[in-house]
């Protein structure tokens, strides 16, 4: 994450972490990824057009981002009330601000949704409404006490996370949780309500339609009147975003100042926040990735990691998820057999792990760890099916945490697997040539499970398959020598015996041997400097 090496005294821009988050958000509710990167934007452009104190503004950017925190904490609910996966996000969302009859229509759309036949859309809000009546307003207590304390791990100032007991109101009196009205509710969230409500309407109808029904529901009082007003009137240069440019950079120079940062004890809670926010989505997933952070740390520094790449796989490993999010809940909770749709959903989760990641420049190191979590050697993995030759030491690690983690926990479909049973699994995966040999013997280690004799590819040990690798990097007998702190004598016997293995005869096979059961790591070993050569 672009610290010094060794460092423990990094400092970062919450903005980055909070911006990536925000996008988690976006695929959370199932809108288009930016989408509250530019309600934000819009956010602070009207606190410009309102002439707010600094910290408002401040407090505005925060939880505009952050709006949708609380996605997670009920998503198990929606997905036993709604019969749609994006019920609320396609019927209820774009009427949250709008007359109660449109709002009663939009929840009776998302129980029943149109497409549905008449007797089906009367049972299914027959069965749905009590259901939602009852849970409502826990839900509504849910989102708001989740993003309170969500926001408060992220390092964000405690007048930003109170806030969120606001989220839900409306200038009217009709929200919830404690139908507050007018200036009651503080001014941060009333122009967060017009900035949301804004995007909402730009992305169903255009610039045109956003400014309108923000103009309409101005005079039927459902959101603040000044700010409604004064969005509306300036709404072009409000609105103005190209339709084919990223607005990661413009949110992020739009922070106010003093701009927020976060020292690195700041930096790893909010990244375990984020890692919670995740597991949220599940209760069969409650703190797995904290788990899997713990593990992959333990089992990186058994392989011989340095300390500042064991800090890299405790972060990927706290993030590598956060693309469960994008999986309906309802998959999550399935117990049954999948269909193929749900298990390519599942599947494209590490692909969206990718895409929140890398948007940051601090949390993009990361990625190449945390996103390749489903990788295996035999490249039978997923998303990319990358093999051996594309997995650095510190993602292989992760993937033997995550795998015996994973099994270790319930999960809708089966009870969670006693850790000796789960440890002779994970055994067998590396004798089958997925998991990394030495990254499975250091996942049990940690777990204090009785390692098993593991072959590694021809039956090479450890220290041959460690010549074979350097060998594939281009080394010399003596700069292997040299690099492993041995003798020459010893380097060669260690490489003729790997070529008897590996039934080759030349450096040029045992590259390409190396390459192809993924023994060349880069950047883990030195690589020594012959002053003879040229």
């Amino acid at each position: 994450m672009n610290r010094p090496a060794g460092s423990d005294g990094e400092r970062v821009r919450a903005a980055e972490i909070i911006a990536s988050l925000s996008l988690a958000t976006d695929l959370g509710i199932g809108v288009p990824l930016e989408h509250g990167l530019e309600s934000t934007l819009f956010a602070m452009r009207l606190c410009d057009q309102l002439s707010v104190d600094a910290e408002t503004a401040s407090q505005t950017y925060y939880s505009c981002l952050l709006f949708y925190i609380g996605c997670t904490a009920t998503a198990g609910v929606a997905a036993e009330v709604f019969p749609e996966d994006d019920a609320l996000t396609r019927y209820s969302y774009p009427v949250r601000f709008a007359s109660p009859v449109e709002m009663a229509g939009g929840m009776l759309r998302a129980l029943a949704p149109p497409a549905g036949s008449l007797p089906r859309q009367v049972v299914q809000i027959a069965g749905g409404a009590p259901r939602l009546a009852m849970r409502f307003p826990a839900v509504v207590r849910a989102i708001c006490e989740v993003g309170l304390m969500l926001s408060q791990r992220l390092g964000l100032p405690a007048d930003v996370s109170e806030l969120f007991a606001y989220v839900g109101e409306r200038w009217d009196g009709r929200g919830a949780p404690a139908r507050l009205r007018g200036e009651a509710i503080p001014l941060p969230v009333r122009i967060v309500h017009v900035a949301r409500d804004a995007a909402f309407q730009r992305m169903l109808g255009g610039d045109d339609v956003a400014a309108g029904v923000i103009r309409e529901r101005t005079s039927r009082g459902a959101l603040d009147p000044e700010a409604a007003s004064c969005f509306a009137d300036a709404s072009p240069a409000i609105l103005a975003i190209e339709p084919d440019r990223s607005v990661w950079d413009d949110t992020l120079a739009s922070e106010p100042h003093p701009r927020l940062e976060l020292d690195t004890d700041q930096i790893e809670q909010a990244l375990r926040a984020i890692g919670d926010f995740s597991d949220l989505v599940s209760p069969f997933l409650l703190g797995h990735s904290s788990g899997v952070a713990d593990l992959a740390e333990a089992a990186a520094n058994g392989v011989g990691l340095d300390h500042d790449a064991q800090v890299d796989v405790r972060r990927a490993a706290l993030v590598h998820d956060i693309g469960r999010v994008a999986v309906p809940a309802r998959i999550w909770q399935h117990a049954g057999a999948l269909s193929t749709d749900d298990w390519e959903r599942i599947r494209l989760h590490a692909y969206h792990s990718e895409r929140v990641i890398t948007r940051s420049a601090l949390l993009a190191p990361l990625a190449p760890i945390a996103a390749f979590h489903h990788e295996r050697l035999d490249a039978s993995g997923y998303h990319r099916g990358t093999g051996a030759h594309g997995l650095s030491s510190a993602a292989r690690v992760l993937a033997a945490a995550d795998a015996f983690h994973a099994m270790t926990e319930p999960r809708a479909h089966r009870q969670a697997l006693p850790k000796e049973q789960a440890g002779q699994i994970l055994s067998g995966e590396a004798q089958a040539g997925r998991l990394d040999p030495d990254a499975v013997t250091a996942v049990l280690r940690a777990v204090e499970i009785p390692v098993p004799r593991l072959e590694r590819p021809a039956g090479l040990t450890a220290r041959e398959a460690e010549v074979v690798g350097l060998i594939g990097r281009g080394l010399a007998t003596k700069q292997i020598a040299r690099a492993l702190s041995i003798s020459t004598r010893t380097a060669d016997h260690h490489i003729q015996h790997a070529y008897r293995k590996m039934g080759v005869s030349t450096r040029a096979s045992a590259a390409l041997f190396a390459m192809q059961h993924g023994l060349v790591t880069w950047a883990e070993l030195p690589i020594p400097v012959d002053p003879h050569h040229p």
